[in-house]
């Protein structure tokens, strides 16, 4: 079992939103890469069954990254309760997986 990596997923409601919040999770290297999904979504709010349009971000990252990139997309999340999950990833191409680990490394010129 491969328990250093982890997909961290949010859905929000405006395009632009999704795109900004995934290029600034990569800029904080946060993770290596984040997937933009549009989705059609049906939950139970305060009562009542509601219907909208969102984008699902996918983040992948490390293990030791979630707690951290939780807290940025939470203090930057429009919805009072956000989905913030944390699948983890048992396995994959070897190669993806150091490159993951690798794009979320500090940078050199990190202080």
């Amino acid at each position: 079992m491969n328990d250093q990596f982890v997909i961290v997923q949010t859905a929000v409601d405006d395009r632009e939103r999704a795109e900004h919040l995934a290029a600034s999770i990569i800029e904080q290297r946060l993770a290596a890469c984040v997937q933009r999904v549009p989705v059609h979504s049906t939950y139970r709010w305060k009562g009542k069954t509601e219907r909208s349009g969102e984008f699902l971000l996918l983040a992948k990252t490390r293990s030791a990254l979630a707690d951290r990139l939780m807290e940025f997309i939470r203090g930057r999340h429009p919805y009072e309760v956000p989905e913030i999950l944390v699948t983890p990833i048992m396995g994959g191409l070897e190669a993806y997986l150091d490159w993951v680990a690798e794009e979320t490394q500090e940078s050199p010129e990190s202080p």
